[in-house]
């Protein structure tokens, strides 16, 4: 049963308390006896960066359990590196949830590729935020992890996790892993998308059956258009056995959200080397070589933010998402680059501080829509994100005025998917995993450097 918290009713530990307790009857209502998903309802599955969110919460619970989440997602990996973006439950009828395993066909169509046989997944990837994850895991309960040997044992799968990326993914040549479907970057229908989408012919209309209208509010999700181009991206990606070098992709796309978590994540996986006793310097070489390439290719002075890089034209796609904030969390990146993400972070553009947690979009953009998944509402781990950036570059007050909007956020809407940033109503799914792991893990103070 979801329960809405109204922090005004209480003093602040108290409604702390309450929050905490919440969360952790979220995260374990959601627990499947292996891994953690989303929703009960629209989202029956696992997914991937769910889960490193989740895992980030969990540790403060029960760091086996967190464990147990990276661990299950990581057994499902392609033997070419890929982490894919859904782990499929058998025992799931294949109604409940579209793209179905049978539509992805991930155990033939993904057997070149490296795909396991069981279980089945998805093709494509989501943001590689996982060796970040496992090293916040380790560091809530080192004793526990050096036990179960969990760094050595997750630590191969992450390399071959970023070694695919930067292999198989640099379609531009440059340096950055592009993304081939708006769902990878996690930002499904983000209007930066709208344009390559364009190219995309949609799949036939009646050739498919959207699952997530039974669940959702047709004005909070993707239209029927966006959705049809999204099939039809993933089938004709099926369609060439998952291959990166075979593949036509009328979609291709350098991000800045993705890359900056990739960056983030190397330098993760770098201190998670040396803990093991193995070489943290191929790591922290691709951190560094990449960020020099985001910075080259995706920073817009103009426009003051990270933007997405259209690698059909080889043109920055000149409007301002959430994406472009996620560099703040990279290490070394220029102050007056950080200066200006700040800026535009409190600028009329996202207004922070102002407006519920961080719009996904530019409030001033003709295509902003308040309430449309992507296309404008707040999210809970795009606000943690940003949260850890703020820290990162030094912005203390911002950070703890984040932190406390995410805590009452989550509380007031039931762990709601993600809110309205003028008014803060809850939209999508309540009892979101993800919400109320990264609330449980905000509860617990300020989040460590992942260096």
């Amino acid at each position: 049963m979801t329960v809405l918290l109204d922090p005004a009713q209480h003093g602040p530990g108290r409604h702390h308390r309450s929050l905490r307790a919440a969360a952790v009857r979220v995260l374990l209502g959601n627990w499947t006896g292996n891994a953690t998903v989303p929703s009960r309802s629209l989202y029956p599955h696992q997914w991937s960066w769910d889960s490193a969110f989740i895992a980030i919460g969990l540790r403060h619970l029960s760091p086996r359990r967190a464990q147990r989440e990276l661990e299950s997602l990581l057994s499902a990996q392609w033997a070419d590196g890929r982490v894919p973006h859904i782990v499929f439950n058998p025992a799931v009828p294949c109604g409940a949830y579209f793209p179905s395993p049978d539509f992805w066909r991930s155990s033939t169509a993904g057997r070149p590729a490296g795909a396991p046989s069981t279980p089945e997944t998805s093709g494509i990837v989501q943001p590689p935020v996982h060796a970040l994850a496992a090293w916040l895991v380790h560091r809530a309960d080192p004793a526990e992890s050096g036990r179960r040997r969990f760094l050595a044992r997750l630590h191969p799968g992450l390399d071959a996790w970023h070694r695919y990326l930067t292999a198989h993914r640099d379609l531009g040549g440059r340096g950055l892993a592009a993304i081939v479907h708006p769902w990878e970057p996690g930002l499904d229908n983000s209007p930066a998308w709208d344009t390559a989408l364009r190219r995309v012919p949609p799949a036939p209309a009646g050739s498919f059956r959207r699952a997530d209208l039974d669940h959702s509010a047709a004005s909070d999700r993707p239209t029927d258009l966006d959705y049809a181009r999204y099939v039809r991206l993933a089938a004709d990606y099926r369609d060439a056995g998952y291959d990166d070098a075979r593949a036509r992709f009328a979609f291709a796309v350098e991000d800045p959200g993705f890359n900056a978590l990739l960056i983030a994540s190397e330098y993760a996986l770098a201190d998670i080397a040396e803990a093991i006793g193995a070489d943290p310097a191929p790591a922290r070489a691709r951190a560094v070589r990449r960020t020099a390439a985001l910075t080259d290719r995706l920073w817009d002075e103009e426009r003051g933010i990270f933007t997405a890089r259209d690698l059909h034209d080889d043109r920055l796609i000149p409007v301002r998402g959430v994406a472009g904030l996620l560099p703040l969390m990279v290490p070394g990146l220029p102050r007056r680059i950080t200066d200006a993400l700040l800026r535009t972070a409190a600028g009329d553009h996202f207004r922070l501080g102002e407006v519920h947690m961080v719009p996904s979009y530019d409030l001033t953009g003709p295509e902003f829509d308040p309430s449309r998944y992507w296309r404008g509402p707040s999210w809970f781990n795009t606000a943690w994100l940003i949260h850890r950036g703020l820290l990162a570059c030094g912005a203390v007050a911002e950070a703890d005025r984040l932190r406390e909007g995410i805590l009452r956020d989550a509380g007031a809407t039931g762990f709601a998917e993600y809110v309205d940033p003028h008014n803060g109503a809850g939209r999508g799914i309540r009892d979101f995993s993800w919400t109320a792991g990264l609330a449980l893990d905000l509860l617990c103070g300020h989040p460590e450097r992942a260096r």
